[in-house]
C-alpha cells in the first residue's frame, strides 16, 4: 500500500511540474507576442522621409501605367501578390503589370498618398489616382480610385504584396 501512495505521490508531483512548466511557457509565450504587438505600433511616415518618397515614386509609376508602359513594374511587385479591383475580383502580379495598349487611359495623376508604417518591414500606403478613360460607349470619362496598397520589405527590396481599390466621385 505504501508503494502505490509513493508512486501516486511521484505521478502528482510529475503533474505538478508539468502544469507549472506549461503556465511558464504560456506565460513566456504572451509576454513575447505582447512584446511583438508593442513593436509593430504604426506611425506615419514624414514628409521628407526618404521611404515613404521612394514608395510614392513607386505608387506613381503604377498609376502612370494606365496611360503608358513602365518598365519598372516588375521590381514593384512581389510574386505572390493579390490586388482586389474595384468590381471585386482578383488578380496577381500579372495582371498587375499589364498596361492596354488598344485602350490606354490620358491624364494619369496620382493625388495625395500617405504613408503608414508598422516595424521596418511593413508599410500600408493609402492614396488615390484619377485618369481620363474611354468607357464600352466609347466616350472619354474621368475615372477615380481610392485605393490601398500593402508593401513589405524583404531582402533591402519594397514590394507591394496587396493591394485593394475603390472607384469613388471624383471631386468637382
Amino acid at each position: 500500500m505504501q508503494g502505490v501512495t509513493l508512486i501516486d505521490s511521484k505521478l502528482m508531483t510529475m503533474k505538478q511540474n508539468i502544469y507549472f512548466k506549461s503556465k511558464v511557457i504560456l506565460i513566456l509565450l504572451l509576454c513575447l507576442i505582447s512584446s511583438c504587438i508593442v513593436t509593430q505600433k504604426g506611425h506615419w511616415a514624414s514628409v521628407d522621409d526618404p521611404i515613404a518618397k521612394e514608395l510614392i515614386a513607386k505608387e506613381k509609376m503604377w498609376c502612370e501605367s494606365n496611360c503608358s508602359p513602365q518598365s519598372g513594374l516588375k521590381e514593384i511587385f512581389a510574386n505572390e501578390f493579390q490586388g482586389t479591383a474595384p468590381d471585386g475580383t482578383r488578380y496577381g502580379k500579372t495582371r498587375a503589370m499589364e498596361t492596354d495598349m488598344n485602350n490606354l487611359d490620358r491624364q494619369c495623376q496620382l493625388g495625395e498618398v500617405k504613408i503608414q508604417f508598422f516595424g521596418e518591414m511593413v508599410a500600408v500606403a493609402y492614396g488615390n489616382e484619377c485618369s481620363i478613360r474611354k468607357g464600352k460607349d466609347g466616350k472619354e470619362f474621368l475615372r477615380c480610385l481610392v485605393w490601398t496598397d500593402t508593401w513589405l520589405q524583404r531582402d533591402g527590396k519594397w514590394q507591394i504584396i496587396a493591394a485593394q481599390d475603390v472607384v469613388v466621385k471624383c471631386p468637382n
